[in-house]
């Protein structure tokens, strides 16, 4: 702790200090709690994009091997073209939204392809698109769990670090000023009793 002025300014100082402490940290408290909470919603759509990708994939798997042509089908005859995506907030954080993607197919001769395959492309966008929507989930989850670290620390810093020590340091200023206060009271009184005294054997002395 920096060494502290016993002054009535610097007492004003710290009272102003503790009020700004005591009005921000139910802010910030709310802020951290909101964050928390988005971020286990965010991680609960993630999970469930994640599971609904995997059993797609599942279902597609199963669905080609009835056709017994598994080779027919080629991962680069779908491919990402645009990902469409906006800007949202959340407590104050910028985080990034898929709004959706464009997708391009490979050339392949439809007399040489099975009859199912533009089918199977459909479902490979399906497939990519939720992978692409996971991705950004979890890009959400990394900047709201960067904001509710910095957020934890304050909330920590005002709670635990900055309000005890400027309510300490209000009580020593004020028992201080408070000593001084009734030390001037004594030493007035003391002074009137000596001219009391003074002026009472003067006299006496005149007598």
């Amino acid at each position: 702790m920096a060494k502290i002025k016993l002054t009535k300014n610097e007492l004003k100082s710290q009272k102003d200090s503790l009020k700004m402490y005591q009005r921000y940290l139910p802010t910030l408290t709310l802020k951290k709690q909101q964050l928390q909470t988005e971020i286990r919603y965010i991680d609960s759509r993630a999970k469930a994009v994640r599971a609904k990708r995997k059993h797609l994939e599942e279902e597609f798997r199963n669905w080609i091997a009835v056709f017994g042509e598994e080779e027919a089908f080629k991962p680069g005859m779908v491919t990402v073209s645009n990902i469409r995506r906006s800007e949202g907030n959340i407590a104050g954080v910028k985080i990034p939204v898929y709004e959706g993607a464009d997708f391009s197919r490979g050339d392949y001769d439809l007399y040489e392809v099975p009859l199912w395959i533009d089918l199977a492309a459909d479902r490979m966008e399906q497939a990519l698109s939720l992978d692409l929507q996971a991705e950004v989930l979890e890009e959400q989850i990394i900047l709201l769990s960067r904001e509710l670290r910095t957020t934890s620390q304050r909330v920590n810093l005002f709670e635990k670090v900055k309000i005890p020590e400027t309510k300490t340091i209000i009580k020593k200023i004020s028992v201080y000023l408070g000593d001084q206060q009734v030390s001037a009271v004594v030493r007035s009184k003391i002074s009137k009793k000596k001219l009391e005294t003074a002026a009472e054997q003067a006299k006496k002395a005149a007598v």
